[in-house]
């Protein structure tokens, strides 16, 4: 069961969504909240496996409250799962940047919105992975965005270098195996180990550090 708690500040939003998500198997809402502050209460409250936020909320703003359920040890197995209007702002570059696990367009469909919670839930894949990647390369492209950690980029292989631009080019455990002729538990085993190296909360973190850090250009190739 995937527990959810939905932030939005249009009620029909939150309701669209609860409805979707009560007839789907699998799915429990245990939580509905208007702004950042509550969400980031329900979210102490309840533990999700996932909260749904959007960005531009009054008061505490998603991003705000992204930063907060990211940046608390108690809450390291709660994902945020950012909606926007838009399919590149640099409100969800920020919110991935502070930990969340993805972003989706607000006009996503359905079925998306469901397949996006169980792969944010699972902490496997990152999410929208074209739209993704022009995002940051966008942002993370401009100088004043490059925040490169000199003693992280020392401790990763060629190996993990290999790996890490296939994380960030979207691929699954899965598919990083094929294209390396490698089983999918030592690829598990490289992404996990960059993920530690680097400090990343999940793959979507990941893949923002790994621009960060200049190991993964643009461009996609080394620096």
């Amino acid at each position: 069961m995937i527990r959810v708690v939905l932030a939005d500040d249009q009620a029909l939003v939150r309701a669209g969504f609860r409805v979707l998500l009560d007839t789907e198997d699998g799915f429990e809402v245990c939580g509905e909240a208007a702004d950042g502050a509550q969400a980031l209460a329900l979210a102490r409250e309840h533990r999700p496996d996932v909260v749904v936020m959007d960005i531009r909320m009054p008061g505490v703003d998603g991003l705000t409250a992204t930063r907060e359920i990211t940046g608390d040890p108690e809450l390291a197995d709660v994902k945020v799962l950012v909606l926007t209007t838009f399919d590149v702002d640099e409100y969800v570059f920020q919110a991935l940047r502070s930990g969340a696990s993805g972003f989706l367009l607000k006009d996503t469909e359905p079925v998306e919105l469901l397949r996006a919670l169980r792969v944010v839930a699972s902490g496997e894949a990152l999410l929208a992975p074209t739209v993704t990647r022009r995002l940051i390369s966008e942002f993370v492209g401009r100088p004043e965005n490059r925040r490169i950690d000199t003693a992280a980029v020392r401790q990763i292989t060629d190996r993990e270098r290999e790996v890490l631009a296939l994380v960030a080019g979207g691929l699954s455990n899965d598919e990083i195996a094929a294209q390396l002729v490698i089983s999918t538990a030592t690829a598990r085993t490289h992404v996990s180990r960059i993920m530690t190296k680097l400090g990343a909360r999940d793959r979507a973190q990941l893949v923002v550090l790994a621009y960060e850090s200049g190991l993964v250009t643009p461009r996609g190739s080394r620096p």
